[in-house]
């Protein structure tokens, strides 16, 4: 029997769009600047909803209500591939827009266009950034009662 169990590093995302544009995160990841959704780790006794309403309120200091369930995606870290990554990506509504700081490693939120997002891969996190759009433009979002509140 091994050792130890092999667990993914569990994430999540949120996706909003208003007039066309999504709103993203410019951060700093090994000293290279990179877009992202805003996403971030689950942390431990946390719930997925709680994570993605978190992650967005640190990365970009706008209140988010998750309204669905978008996908499930399972990654291998381009820089290790030791690391799986396990994200669950969420659409919502933003509230208010407070006025604290960024997480440390976020330099912006921004909203950009699918067209100028597509037009600097390069510059993406990983090839989730735009699966992500895609996905949602693409498919319907699950509701939020999919995930157990019991076992949240």
């Amino acid at each position: 029997m091994p050792s130890s169990v092999w667990k993914p590093h569990v994430t999540v995302a949120a996706i909003v769009e208003r007039q066309g544009k999504y709103l993203i995160v410019r951060e700093e990841v090994h000293g290279k600047i990179v877009i992202n959704q805003p996403a971030g780790h689950l942390e431990e006794g946390e719930s997925l909803i709680a994570a993605v309403i978190r992650e967005t309120m640190e990365e970009t200091q706008y209140e988010f209500t998750p309204t669905g369930l978008v996908s499930i995606y399972r990654s291998i870290s381009e820089e290790n591939p030791d690391i799986t990554y396990l994200r669950f990506l969420f659409c919502g509504d933003l509230g208010r827009h407070l006025n604290g700081a960024l997480d440390t490693d976020i330099i912006s939120a921004e909203w950009l266009t699918r067209e100028d997002i597509k037009a600097c891969r390069a510059e993406h996190r990983s090839p989730l950034v735009m699966q992500c759009i895609e996905d949602y433009l693409n498919r319907s979002s699950c509701s939020l009662d999919i995930i157990s509140q019991l076992y949240a």
